[in-house]
C-alpha cells in the first residue's frame, strides 16, 4: 500500500475546516490593515536563494533539473520570491506596497512534530516605507494576527544594532559563531569561545544585554548606535498601541539578513520547537537586480499554529440531514436548496436507504433532521427534530431555515 512522502500530512475534513478557519481570520486581519494578497510560484530558480542564504542552503532543499537543464527549487520560504515579484512587476507602484500571502513551503529537514517538509506559512512583507511608524505598523499587525488565531504566545521584540555595535571589531566567521551561542542560547559555549579570543569581558557584556529589559540600560550597555532615535520612536508606537512583548536584544538569527528591528513569537504549549512567528527589516531587493529599498515583514509557521491549537479546534457547521420517503424526495429536493441558499450545510440521503435507516445515520452526523414524507409533501410543510434535545414539530420552510440557522448562529 502506498503511503504518504515523509514530512507530508493527511488533512480530514474536520481539520481542513479547522484550518481554514484560523486561515480566514487571519486574511480577514490583514485585509483590515490595508494588506492585499500576492501569490508566487511553488518553484523558482535555485539561484534566488542561494544567493541570499548561499550554497550551503542547497542541502536542506527540495533542488531539481527542468528538461531544459534549468536548475529550480521548491520555495523553502517566500519573502525572497514576493521581492523578486516586487522587481519583476511592481518596483515602479507607488510605495509603500501592503502585501500578504498564504502559501506551502518546502524543507528537506528531519521531520517532527510542528516541523514538516511541505508546511504552510501567512506572511506579510511592506515594501517601501523607511521609518519607525512602518516598523511599528508590522509589528502591531503581526500581534493582532496572533490574537485573532486564538493561540497563546509571547512576543518578543529587539533591534540588531545592540550586537552589531558590541561584534564590529571581529572578524565575519568569529561573529557567525558567537551568533550561533547567542540564538541557541548557549552560555557555556559563548565564554569558552570569546575565553579562546581573549575577549572574555565580551562575554559579560553580551549576557547582560540578552537579560537586559529596559531599552535605556540597553543603550548603556551596547554604547553609542546610530539608530537610537529611531529604536527609541518604535519602541514608543508599541508601547502606545498597548501591544504586549517584551524586549529580547540579543536577538542573533539572521545577523546578515535583517538589518533593523527584528521581532519573534513563542507559543506557551510546543515544547522545544515554539517559534511560531518571525519577522524584521531587512534590504533584499538589491542583491536580486532592484533598488535598494526597505522592507520589513514577518511570516507566521502556520502548522505550528495549529498544533498549539489543538489542530481541530474551531467551530463546527451546523449540518441539516433531509430525511425523506420515495414519495417526499422530490419535494425535498426544493427543500435541502433553501436551506443551502441560506448557507446551511445540508446533506441528502444518498444510499436510498429507509427511513428509519436515514434517521440513525442522521443521528451520528447531523444536528437536525428536516423530515419529509407524505404529508409534509402535501402540506409544504416539514418536520423538525433536533437531534440533540429530541424537540421535534412541524413548521413551515421558511421557519425552519430560520431556526436552524439561528442555532448555527449561537454556535
Amino acid at each position: 500500500m502506498l503511503q504518504k512522502p515523509r514530512g507530508t500530512r493527511d488533512f480530514l475534513p474536520d481539520e481542513m475546516e479547522a484550518r481554514r478557519a484560523v486561515e480566514w481570520r487571519l486574511r480577514e486581519v490583514a485585509r483590515c490593515w490595508g494588506y492585499r494578497e500576492v501569490c508566487t510560484p511553488e518553484f523558482e530558480d535555485l539561484e534566488l536563494f542561494t544567493m541570499r542564504s548561499g550554497e550551503g542552503i542547497i542541502e536542506e532543499m527540495y533542488v531539481f533539473e527542468d528538461k531544459g537543464g534549468r536548475k529550480l527549487a521548491l520555495r523553502p520560504e517566500i519573502t525572497a520570491a514576493v521581492i523578486r515579484m516586487y522587481i519583476n512587476e511592481a518596483k515602479v507602484a507607488p510605495k509603500p506596497l501592503r502585501w500578504c500571502y498564504y502559501a506551502d513551503c518546502f524543507r528537506y529537514e528531519r521531520p517532527q512534530k510542528g516541523r514538516y517538509r511541505q508546511f504552510w506559512q501567512f506572511g506579510v512583507e511592506l515594501i517601501g516605507a523607511d521609518t519607525a511608524i512602518a516598523d511599528a505598523e508590522v509589528i502591531m499587525l503581526a500581534s493582532e494576527m496572533l490574537d485573532a488565531t486564538g493561540v497563546k504566545y509571547e512576543l518578543k521584540v529587539g533591534h540588531l544594532s545592540f550586537v552589531k555595535n558590541l561584534l564590529q571589531d571581529l572578524e565575519p566567521a568569529s561573529r557567525r559563531r558567537i551568533m550561533a551561542h547567542l540564538d541557541k542560547k548557549d552560555y557555556e559555549g559563548l565564554n569558552t569561545t570569546l575565553e579562546g579570543m581573549n575577549k572574555s569581558g565580551l562575554a559579560e557584556t553580551l549576557t547582560s544585554l540578552v537579560a537586559c529589559q529596559d531599552l535605556q540600560e540597553a543603550f548603556e550597555i551596547a554604547g553609542a548606535i546610530p539608530e537610537r532615535e529611531r529604536i527609541e520612536r518604535t519602541i514608543g508606537y508599541l508601547d502606545a498601541a498597548n501591544i504586549h512583548y517584551s524586549l529580547n536584544l540579543g536577538i542573533a538569527r539572521g545577523l546578515d539578513y535583517y538589518t533593523g528591528i527584528v521581532f519573534e513569537g513563542f507559543a506557551d504549549n510546543l515544547g522545544a520547537e515554539d517559534q511560531i512567528l518571525g519577522g524584521g527589516v531587512y534590504r533584499l531587493a538589491h542583491l536580486f537586480g532592484g533598488d535598494d529599498v526597505a522592507s520589513c515583514g514577518f511570516a507566521i509557521g502556520f502548522d505550528r499554529v495549529m498544533v498549539s491549537l489543538g489542530e481541530t479546534t474551531g467551530r463546527k457547521d451546523t449540518v441539516a440531514a433531509i430525511i425523506c420517503t420515495i414519495e417526499g424526495r422530490n419535494r425535498a429536493l426544493e427543500v435541502a436548496r433553501a436551506f443551502r441558499g441560506a448557507g446551511i450545510r445540508t446533506e441528502m440521503d444518498l444510499m436510498e436507504r429507509g427511513f428509519g435507516a436515514q434517521l440513525a445515520h442522521a443521528a451520528k452526523s447531523a444536528d437536525f433532521a428536516v423530515i419529509i414524507g407524505q404529508r409534509e409533501a402535501a402540506s409544504g410543510e416539514v418536520t423538525l427534530k433536533n437531534l440533540q434535545s429530541g424537540e421535534q414539530k412541524m413548521v413551515g420552510l421558511e421557519a425552519a431555515v430560520t431556526e436552524v440557522g439561528a442555532f448555527g448562529s449561537r454556535g
